[in-house]
């Protein structure tokens, strides 16, 4: 049903994401299919790495060990952007073409205060309204 499954991934903040990523390999184990491990960035330094290309090899090697610990077909992808705020939903909605995903895992935001105010405003959310594949937003 699904051949390859992207997956929205903020390094600096894995452990903060394991039943996203869980989800991501129990769907890609019962269908088969591949994963491809993303971020979107700006070049500034991050929690994750200095620059881009620091983050492109740990993204890689994120996705490599995780291919190799589960037995599944991993592969990962970095785009560079120049306002992650303004620019994530648009960078992530290209590279669901672009990589010829037919699913988007991802998680959900952190809930606190904001929602109860309406000041964030939810990308997942987003993703499902302009995305012509299947969303799977995980809490």
């Amino acid at each position: 049903m699904y051949r390859k499954i992207l997956v929205p991934v903020d390094l600096a903040h894995t452990e903060k994401m394991p039943k996203t990523l869980n989800t991501a390999i129990d769907m890609a184990k019962h269908y088969n299919a591949s994963i491809c491990y993303i971020t979107v960035t700006n070049a500034p330094p991050s929690a994750a790495a200095h620059n881009p290309k620091e983050l492109a090899e740990k993204l890689d090697a994120f996705a490599h060990e995780q291919g190799d610990t589960h037995g599944i077909v991993t592969e990962s992808k970095v785009i560079s952007t120049p306002d992650t705020a303004v620019e994530l939903d648009d960078r992530l909605l290209e590279a669901i073409k672009d990589t010829g995903a037919d699913l988007v895992i991802m998680a959900s935001h952190v809930h606190g205060l904001g929602d109860r105010l309406f000041h964030f405003r939810s990308n997942g959310a987003n993703i499902v309204k302009h995305s012509d594949v299947s969303v799977f937003v995980v809490r």
